[in-house]
């Protein structure tokens, strides 16, 4: 073992479907490092990595004074139906509204239709009413029954419940009913977790409401279990660090504050993808850039606006409708671990299912036989056998030839090679449609922004996907392979608490709105009270979700209530985004649906610190195989922890080593390291 050190040091990981990610900052010295996820239990791969620290890297668990974690366990308990079996207590009449849903259905052509509403959280034997009636206005119209309330929770009781969900009608506008009913139940069942959808979604539309109440409720017990477990695992390295998690807006909570409302940690792992780019992003210089995160089972793609990620409010988790706020980010099932097939029609087809870490790809001889996005750039040289993940991992590119051939090669009867590249084009198609998904379809025009890939094998597909946008700047960040777990550390302390306020513009009074405003205010500043901030300044924001009377959709603007016409200010901004990304704005009049409030504070900045090495960073040359080119091509290899800023411009084509990714230079694009060590490659001037 390594003399321990003494320094205070910051950890962050992140947990993929593929790797757990490792970046640890103390003793002005940065460890990275990745290891396989162990998906049947993720804690195992957390206390892995606390044994390599403290084993490899000499950091003593006593000086970690920082422990920041991006978890999907809140995503695979919906994924993988293993959530916690709930029951729901709904007003008289409307226990149904789980499984009516909305009128949209995404299939309508189907032969056979399938359920679009999530009605298996709690099916009808699980469902309860209570015989009680608020007003829209909040006022009470029928007090709550305490015999129908009593019956409710004892029918849930004899269905052997591990949860309850509750969801009133118009309980966001006077939530006394739901209280009462959380009250009985922690009466006569003390342990069973409560979810009051007046507190996990405090908005109207009814069905959308009862959703996310259910889903809260569903994967709370495991969120809970998991994140006591992470606890005691941490107490028991005696790791001082209290522990803290990603939220799937970017914004990190306590671990006791984040069981409270869990349904927000979906997706938490890319949301700190996301902070990580726009750190790096903005240290360069630029304010707008588009991520991809491109890890082995899927490829999340986000966009930054003006140093800001954009936020959306509601997001998608097993094909249902789920309204959290969380970094507007589309995910696709293609990464370097998807697996490639051949349609009926012998079409090439890349994911959406993939190889994982077990058994993985075919080159990594754990029993994969079908190929992967890997083996395909195993076979094209973009990958040094010798050398992937740090030479952690050793890979037989003898097995990526073989499974090519047999699965794909032979069948479509092309070489090896050109169904490699083949491979590859399919992948990179997929991923440029998300990017477009996230920009053009949100009313902006990729070539204004710069593309940061992110990931084991986002900067393998970051050039090729700028040439099909027509981007010319690609900006590699120094660690883009474990930049999630980097974008941990970067992120800052943040709650949101929202509630419906479903009024016109023009009938809403100043001081009525900053009334509201100061009430959520004060049950966020609750929130962040929970998280020992003492001596960081809180920021404050205020949002609105604003609509066109009669249009049921709602945008996200902005909103000073200390500004002279702070109304008049918010429909401008409406109209011109309205504008922007639908194309049009009608002049028409307007409605407040609901209000948020934001709080925000800063930890102390976490650099990566980098130690100065000596040495020549011109490794040498091998053959890759290039889009567009019937030969390959003799490339430079270099190193990457050898470069200098003031180097000269590297020229394709070229491979650009590290430990947590490799870099693909293609011929016509040039590198050159800049400001935060990231690298900046531009497309050469043609003549």
């Amino acid at each position: 073992m390594k003399t321990q050190q003494d320094g205070r040091h910051s950890v962050g990981i992140d947990i993929g479907g593929t790797f757990t990610d490792v970046v640890c900052v103390g003793d002005g010295r940065t460890h990275i490092f990745k290891l396989p996820s162990t998906r049947r239990n993720p804690s195992l791969a957390v206390e892995a990595a606390i044994r390599q620290l403290a084993e490899e890297h000499g950091v003593a668990s006593e000086g970690i004074a920082r422990f920041v974690h991006g978890t999907t366990v809140a995503t695979n308990a919906v994924l993988e139906r293993k959530g916690a079996r709930i029951g729901l207590i709904a007003t008289e009449g409307f226990s149904d509204v789980l499984e009516i849903g909305r009128q949209m259905r995404r299939q309508m052509y189907d032969l056979k239709i399938q359920p679009q509403t999530p009605g298996w959280l709690a099916p009808g034997v699980r469902r309860a009413e209570v015989s009680e009636r608020v007003a829209a206005d909040g006022s009470i119209v029928v007090p709550m029954d305490e015999k129908s309330l009593q019956a409710a929770v004892q029918k849930l009781l004899e269905q052997e419940v591990e949860a309850i969900a509750v969801s009133l009608l118009f309980s966001f506008a006077n939530p006394s009913h739901e209280r009462a009913v959380a009250d009985y139940i922690h009466e006569v069942a003390p342990q069973l977790p409560v979810s009051l959808s007046s507190e996990v979604d405090p908005a109207f539309r009814e069905y959308e409401r009862t959703a996310v109440t259910a889903f809260d409720g569903y994967v709370k017990p495991v969120v809970d279990r998991y994140l006591e477990n992470m606890e005691t695992s941490l107490l028991q390295a005696k790791i001082p660090a209290p522990l803290q998690i990603m939220q799937s807006r970017g914004g990190l909570a306590a671990s006791q504050v984040a069981r409270q409302r869990p349904v927000r940690l979906f997706l938490s792992g890319p949301a700190a993808g996301v902070i990580g780019g726009s750190a790096t992003a903005r240290a360069a210089g630029f304010e707008d850039a588009i991520t991809i995160d491109v890890g082995g089972t899927s490829s999340d793609i986000a966009l930054i606006k003006s140093g800001e990620a954009l936020v959306r409010s509601e997001t998608t988790i097993s094909g249902y409708a789920v309204r959290v706020p969380m970094v507007d980010i589309e995910t696709l099932g293609a990464g370097g671990g998807s697996l490639v097939w051949l349609d009926a029609a012998k079409g090439l087809r890349v994911g959406p299912e993939s190889a994982g870490s077990e058994p993985g790809p075919a080159c990594y001889d754990r029993g994969g036989e079908r190929p992967t996005v890997t083996d395909a750039s195993v076979v094209l040289g973009y990958l040094d056998p010798a050398y992937f993940a740090g030479g952690t991992l050793t890979l037989k590119s003898e097995l990526a030839e073989k499974a090519i051939r047999e699965h794909v090669a032979e069948p479509m009867g092309l070489s090896v090679s050109a169904a490699a590249l083949g491979i590859h084009r399919i992948a990179n198609a997929q991923m440029a449609e998300g990017i477009r998904l996230v920009s053009l379809n949100r009313g902006h025009d990729p070539r204004e922004f710069a593309l940061v890939p992110l990931g084991g094998a986002g900067s393998l597909h970051a050039v090729p996907l700028a040439e099909e946008l027509g981007l010319n700047r690609v900006l590699v960040p120094r660690y883009p392979g474990v930049l999630s777990a980097a974008g941990l550390l970067a992120a800052p302390v943040e709650h949101e608490v929202s509630s419906a306020f479903n009024k016109p513009l023009q009938e809403a009074g100043h001081e009525e709105v900053r009334n509201f405003l100061s009430e959520l205010d004060r049950k966020t500043a609750e929130l962040m009270a929970a998280e020992s901030l003492e001596g960081l300044q809180t920021e404050r924001r205020h949002l609105a979700d604003v609509c066109y009377l009669g249009q049921s959709y709602t945008l996200e603007i902005p909103l000073d209530i200390e500004n002279t016409e702070p109304f008049e200010r918010l429909y401008r901004d409406f109209e011109d985004m309205h504008h922007r990304i639908y194309g049009h704005a009608t002049g028409a009049g307007a409605k407040l649906v609901n209000l948020r409030s934001i709080h925000r504070a800063h930890l102390p900045s976490t650099d990566l610190a980098l130690e100065a090495v000596e040495g020549v960073a011109l490794k040498g040359q091998r053959s890759v195989w290039f889009q567009g080119s019937d030969m390959p091509q003799d490339a430079a290899v270099y190193d990457r922890s050898l470069l200098k800023q003031d180097d000269g411009p590297l020229r394709g084509p070229a491979v650009i080593e590290q430990s947590d990714t490799t870099v693909l230079v293609p011929p016509g694009w040039r590198g050159q390291l800049v400001e935060g060590e990231a690298l900046l490659l531009e497309q050469e001037a043609t003549a």
